[in-house]
């Protein structure tokens, strides 16, 4: 049964980045009340560790914070941008282990001066991908076998030989359809 399409995205991420590239730590706080507990699960299904994934969020939120000057909305969306920062992040801690990125001391100071909302206990996949919306149809329309890779490959964090063990195809097959589901769907969110 297909989710309901989310309701229509009232927060300008692109706003609040460019409010980022200006030095305003409201925006950065107003970034993490929107999404922290999205990307918070993005994280956590990547490194399936609680402890790992919110050291995951904290070193993309000082990435955000330190690069969002480097954000090029001609290239995606604010929204992507962020959730790229945290998907690598957490890749970056499966494979070196968590590594926490330096900042300078008095921006994290700063920071961590604020009351920060307090993250939820239990991350509502639900919500995330009803929060989705056209991604969510988009994965739909794909057969099983290259939704299922995109899916091992982009949430989980599965290498290409870990697709194929999970699977029980050719490693070459499933290149093949992640190359192709990955081209669908830039198709389809075109």
């Amino acid at each position: 049964m297909p989710l309901p399409a989310s309701a229509p995205e009232s927060f300008d991420h692109d706003d609040a980045l460019a409010a980022c590239a200006r030095g305003d730590r409201s925006a950065l706080r107003r970034l993490y009340e929107h999404e922290g507990r999205y990307l918070l699960g993005v994280a956590l299904r990547i490194v399936r560790d609680r402890a790992t994934a919110e050291d995951v969020l904290h070193d993309a939120f000082m990435s955000i914070w330190t690069r969002a000057a480097s954000f090029d909305a001609g290239r995606g969306t604010g929204r992507g941008w962020i959730y790229s920062i945290v998907r690598h992040r957490a890749l970056d801690a499966l494979r070196a282990g968590a590594r926490t990125e330096s900042a300078d001391e008095q921006d994290l100071d700063a920071l961590q001066a604020e009351d920060p909302p307090s993250a939820p206990d239990m991350v509502d996949a639900f919500a995330l991908r009803a929060d989705l919306g056209r991604l969510d149809d988009c994965l739909a329309r794909l057969d099983v076998a290259k939704r299922n890779c995109v899916l091992y490959a982009y949430l989980d964090g599965c290498t290409h030989p870990e697709i194929a063990q999970r699977l029980g195809a050719p490693l070459g097959s499933v290149k093949a359809w992640i190359r192709r589901g990955l081209a669908s769907l830039r198709e389809c969110l075109a």
